[in-house]
């Protein structure tokens, strides 16, 4: 089977947030979807072993931020790159909150979904909530960001390998100094400190 087909189903990025007996969590998932309209439900997926989960299973209700294409790598990396059980990713936050008194991102989100479980499937590695929704709010016209724009362009690209970079200068590591050029002399001395190039460094474009 070539997995890479599943690559081509079009995703939404949402932030998905609960609460249960003091304790808020929130993370970032790439599955919902409308499946009813009266009453109006939708389903979401959500990976068993995050706290999000657990909390969810407990509480019955989420907020459901859906991002905007002006959601940044750090949001999404600061909800959906590290776990609740360690850290409070709320804490410091001032966010607004929904009907049911969940966060939800007064930012970086287009619109926020309000919703209470009505049934759940556990799928071996995720958990499939079918959900009502209680309120739904659109916080502006942008537009939402799909799976595609993040991969192409939220997500930070690997770096590329240095012998694949073009070197345009050179910079003392002393000084501060720029050598502009490809090439810089073997027996250049900085103007300004007097260091050789053995303390120069290379500048990639």
């Amino acid at each position: 089977m070539d997995t890479k087909a599943l690559f081509n189903i079009s995703y939404g990025i949402f932030m998905l947030s609960t609460s249960w007996e003091g304790k808020t969590n929130g993370c970032i998932t790439n599955t919902c979807m409308q499946v009813a309209s009266d009453p109006t439900r939708v389903a979401i997926a959500c990976i068993n072993k995050n706290y999000t989960c657990e909390l969810l299973k407990k509480s019955g209700v989420f907020a459901l931020s859906i991002l905007d294409q002006t959601c940044n790598f750090e949001l999404i990396k600061h909800f959906g790159m590290q776990s609740g059980r360690n850290v409070d990713k709320f804490e410091g936050m001032l966010l607004p909150k929904d009907v049911n008194g969940l966060p939800y991102l007064g930012w970086g989100a287009c619109a926020v979904l309000s919703c209470h479980v009505v049934d759940s499937k556990d799928l071996g590695s995720h958990t499939l909530f079918i959900a009502e929704i209680d309120d739904a709010v659109r916080l502006n016209d942008k537009a939402p960001m799909t799976y595609a724009f993040y991969q192409s362009d939220v997500k930070p690209k690997p770096a590329k390998p240095a012998e694949e970079k073009k070197i345009t200068g050179w910079r003392c590591k002393i000084c501060g100094y720029v050598y502009e050029g490809a090439e810089i002399p073997a027996d250049f001395l900085c103007p300004l400190c007097g260091h050789d190039v053995s303390d120069f460094e290379p500048i990639y474009a």
